[in-house]
């Protein structure tokens, strides 16, 4: 295939995805989907190989969304027939957490199976403990649910529709959501077919091939161009109830093969609260690590990805066994990355950053109106400073590495009856350095009820800043405190109607000596 005639078909392509992402986002009913961006789209062949993704999203989705692509299309492989939609939460097969569900929506072309339009978004609630990490098995967690036909010939599942809608706290928002996943997908496959019939292409296939195949060759040649050897790196950090985690990652560069292998083995076990995290998980933040430093301006697809593989032991907190708790995933992985950057900046300085505050810290509110209504907030976030690069200051308050953006205070005002009283950036939290790393910021905020209510946060380094990188000072640990008074706290905390919260997130390492 000539180059310019590959340029225009891949920027239709990216069009596509993009397209029906922005879509979806727009029409979620989640804040989360809706303002925040917690979601990912992609675009597959027949075979359930990742061809293109929006230009959107958060990394751990995405790249979990291929590893869930591949899956999905060999489970369901000469079972699918036109009108049907795919759909699934299981964490091991997709992002981690049953409030990632996955829907994918198979596209055919006069009765043949040309690829698939695929998403998967954070839904608002799926049951069970919630968003934190109380919970002490995953049964606990919530609603799981298996690979199934969400819609059968363009009919729904009447059954699992049902097993759904009783098993959620907010069924219309997780419907509403699921509804805005399934008509983007249709929307998408509908372009997809459009394209093929205006370039006179009877399917996809020589055209994924061509570019997954063009985007591996790349991705081994930019890896051949680094220096061969293996390098470590180790980050440490705590989580709620004061445990310290250690992630250490061994980085082999084979610059023959054009392979990168990622060995997290020496890293913590598991632990039992819910904050382990699959291999999927681990995979998507580790390929995302290598592929910023390595050739960012690449697509990322299947092929991009293929040279990079990632081991850790079964059992350990970043290769979670059946039955650990999960639904507070995201504490430990997206941390995944601080360890790669410091063995990579062994390697490649000028091209990394130093460690960042790490995870977002996640909060969840259930309690009453004054009219006695019940509610449930969906998840919202803040996050900390990032690492200070070689040349460039950190960004302050802003989430690295999974790039969601907060969900605006008026926003969660209208939705709930929060107050929001103190919003600001926490000058002087990030280290100094030759690079001063980005600073966090300070949340404060009560809840306008006259009757207890419960509150879900998950906060992280509180005792314990992230590391400057080359001689750069630590940023500064965070403070949780509710009415002046620190608190450390996997599971659920019972608030009184006056109770005042106050988040202080940790600021990023600096990057050099200052």
């Amino acid at each position: 295939m000539d180059g310019i005639t590959l340029e225009i078909l891949w920027s239709n392509l990216i069009s596509i995805v993009s397209e029906q992402a922005k879509a979806l986002q727009r029409i979620a009913f989640s804040p989360i989907v809706r303002e925040a961006g917690d979601l990912a789209s992609g675009l597959f062949d027949a075979r359930g190989r990742m061809v293109a993704q929006a230009n959107t999203g958060t990394p751990g989705h995405i790249n979990s969304l291929a590893s869930a692509g591949l899956a999905l299309a060999k489970l369901f492989e000469g079972r699918l027939v036109p009108g049907d939609i795919v759909i699934t939460n299981d964490p091991w097969m997709s992002a981690g957490h049953f409030f990632d569900i996955t829907v994918f929506c198979p596209i055919f072309r006069d009765a043949t199976l040309i690829g698939y339009v695929g998403s998967t978004i954070h839904h608002t609630d799926i049951g069970g403990y919630g968003i934190g990490a109380g919970a002490r098995d995953i049964h606990e967690e919530g609603l799981w649910i298996p690979p199934s036909k969400l819609y059968e010939a363009g009919e729904p599942n009447a059954l699992l529709h049902d097993f759904i809608r009783h098993n959620v706290r907010t069924p219309d928002h997780v419907f509403g959501d699921l509804a805005a996943q399934v008509s983007s997908g249709r929307a998408g496959g509908e372009r997809l077919i459009a394209l093929c019939a205006r370039e006179g292409l009877q399917d996809i296939e020589t055209l994924s091939e061509e570019i997954i195949a063009r985007s591996e060759h790349a991705t081994r040649q930019a890896i051949r161009a680094l220096p061969a050897g293996t390098w470590h790196g180790e980050s440490r950090f705590d989580v709620p109830g004061g445990t310290i985690i250690a992630l250490k990652a061994a980085v082999t560069i084979d610059n023959v093969a054009g392979d990168i292998t990622i060995d997290f083995t020496g890293s913590s076990g598991a632990s039992p609260i819910g904050i382990n995290v699959v291999m999927n998980y681990t995979h998507a933040y580790s390929t995302f690590a290598i592929r910023s430093c390595l050739n960012p301006e690449l697509p990322n697809n299947h092929g991009s990805l293929a040279p990079i593989k990632v081991t850790a032991p079964q059992g350990s907190i970043v290769n979670a066994a059946y039955p650990s708790p999960l639904n507070a995933r995201h504490v430990v992985g997206m941390f995944v990355p601080m360890p790669i950057l410091k063995a990579l900046h062994q390697v490649i300085p000028d091209r990394v950053l130093a460690e960042g505050s790490g995870a977002v810290w996640t909060v969840q509110i259930q309690g009453k109106r004054a009219t006695g209504d019940a509610f449930t907030s969906s998840m919202f976030n803040y996050s900390g400073g990032m690492g200070a690069r070689l040349t460039k200051p950190g960004p302050s308050a802003t989430c690295y590495p999974t790039g969601v953006a907060a969900v605006p205070v008026e926003i969660l005002e209208a939705a709930m009856p929060i107050v929001f009283d103190k919003r600001a950036l926490r000058r002087g939290s990030g280290g100094k350095g030759r690079s001063p790393g980005g600073d966090g910021q300070v949340i404060e905020f009560h809840m306008n009820t006259d009757q207890p209510w419960l509150l879900n946060a998950v906060p992280s380094r509180l005792d314990r800043g992230p590391d400057g990188l080359d001689g750069g000072d630590p940023g500064a640990s965070g403070h949780f405190l509710v009415n002046g008074t620190p608190v450390s706290e996997a599971r659920k905390i019972t608030m009184q109607p006056n109770d005042v919260v106050r988040l202080e997130t940790p600021g990023g390492g600096g990057y050099g000596a200052a």
